[in-house]
């Protein structure tokens, strides 16, 4: 078997040819790096492991072990939806370039061993032995470096890849390598316009529909905020983002953090990479909420409010120490910068908040409430808080505005149950 051209290893439906092929696969490509132990070497695909790509763990008995993900010229969240193949060689290339920006810290990404363009396919350090934080919290279990190690990571990745501190030239290369069409256009789509317009793919919960209907369909003003950052995501190149920064997008355990699946990876508004995390963070607090765990719903916002704090602090140190234009260095303009990125970062957490909670790809948190008036609960908290922070979004400029903003809506939404 020869790998020249492309075909898909990895066939969840079809675990004999996947372990044959992977097995074959990864003995060509790392033939000169790993010494397999042949007899007890294992292919194995996780229970669950995201919405676009393909992906394995294989290992042996001598400790050798890694992941090999390919990408699929459909998506795993629907047949119906096709992205670029080139994805794969994006995301290596964005961990790539992450790692090298995060270089004084910790390891905060999984290393890339090496990445194939012919068969879309990457191999990557195996981080088994970490928990994807969304499950980890879904048991309801707290990590104290959380905010301290996401704010460095969001601070140094996207100031440092901005025309604030690269040469231009060179940032404008970057802009031209990672356009990513297909991706963009699903972004673009899922959370900048579907949960605003009734899209029949939304997944809407039927006792919540008149609600949605009303709050987010009918909302004229609303859309009106949601097309101006639609726009500017789709327009305003200024940090390369993670792209989809959400708790289903970390491995974490105690004390260690790894940022991975930045295959959204884009040049755009950096306060998008910002939301995304509060936002996945209220949907923890929903969760916590659900089961009257006020301890861990209590540490969801005090997170919120570490992680904005800290973002805060750290961006504007690595502004003052990286700054490199000298328009940059005009008196007044790092303010004005930081606050365009706060008014952003409300923004666009207001629309994670909705299309996770109506659009195509909903949340777990929310999703496995089984009591229906509190996932009612939990939905409006969402809706409510969602659109307090697109509306009224240069009023955002702490963790405790956010917070404060959270236990408003959740006393305004215990109001419209029973309604």
């Amino acid at each position: 078997m020869n790998f020249d051209s492309y075909f898909l290893m990895i066939k969840e439906d079809d675990l004999t040819f996947t372990s044959d092929t992977v097995k074959k696969y990864i003995l060509q490509k790392t033939e000169d790096k790993i010494d397999w132990d042949l007899n007890s070497m294992t292919v194995k695909i996780p229970s669950e492991h995201g919405n676009l790509n393909h992906v394995c763990r294989i290992f042996d008995e001598r400790g050798n072990s890694v992941y090999l993900k390919q990408a699929g010229d459909t998506l795993r969240i629907s047949e119906d939806m096709t992205a670029t193949l080139d994805r794969n060689r994006q995301e290596s290339e964005i961990l790539e370039l992450e790692e090298k920006l995060l270089s004084s810290d910790k390891k905060m990404v999984p290393h890339i061993y090496f990445y194939d363009t012919v068969m879309a396919a990457c191999i990557m350090e195996d981080c088994s032995d970490f928990e994807v934080m969304r499950d980890a919290m879904l048991k309801h279990e707290t990590f104290e470096q959380f905010a301290d190690d996401v704010s460095t990571f969001m601070a140094k990745t996207l100031l440092l890849s901005s025309d604030i501190v690269m040469d231009h030239k060179e940032k404008k290369e970057l802009v031209r390598k990672f356009i990513t069409p297909d991706l963009d256009d699903i972004t673009e789509k899922l959370v900048l316009t579907e949960p605003y317009t009734g899209a029949d793919r939304n997944n809407v919960f039927e006792p919540n529909k008149k609600f949605v209907e009303k709050e987010l369909y009918s909302d004229e003003k609303l859309h009106l905020e949601v097309s101006k950052l639609k726009f500017k995501f789709m327009n305003d190149s200024q940090a390369l983002l993670h792209g989809d920064l959400h708790t289903g997008s970390v491995f974490i355990k105690q004390g260690e953090t790894k940022f991975f699946d930045c295959e959204f990876g884009t040049y755009a508004p950096m306060g998008y990479d910002v939301g995304n995390v509060i936002a996945n963070l209220i949907f923890a607090y929903d969760n916590g909420l659900s089961t009257d765990d006020e301890k861990f719903s209590d540490w969801c916002l005090n997170q919120i409010e570490k992680t904005v704090d800290l973002f805060i602090i750290k961006f504007s140190g690595l502004y003052d120490e990286n700054v490199a234009d000298p328009m940059a260095k005009v008196p007044g303009f790092k303010e004005y910068y930081i606050n365009s990125v706060l008014d952003d970062t409300a923004g666009y957490a207001g629309t994670e908040l909705h299309r996770r909670t109506v659009g195509m790809a909903n949340v777990k948190d929310v999703t496995s409430i089984k009591d229906v008036n509190k996932r009612l609960l939990a939905e409006r908290i969402n809706i409510i808080a969602g659109k307090d922070f697109i509306m009224n979004h240069n009023r955002f400029r702490s963790g405790k505005d956010y917070t404060d903003a959270v236990l408003s809506a959740k006393q305004n939404a215990e109001k419209t149950i029973g309604e």
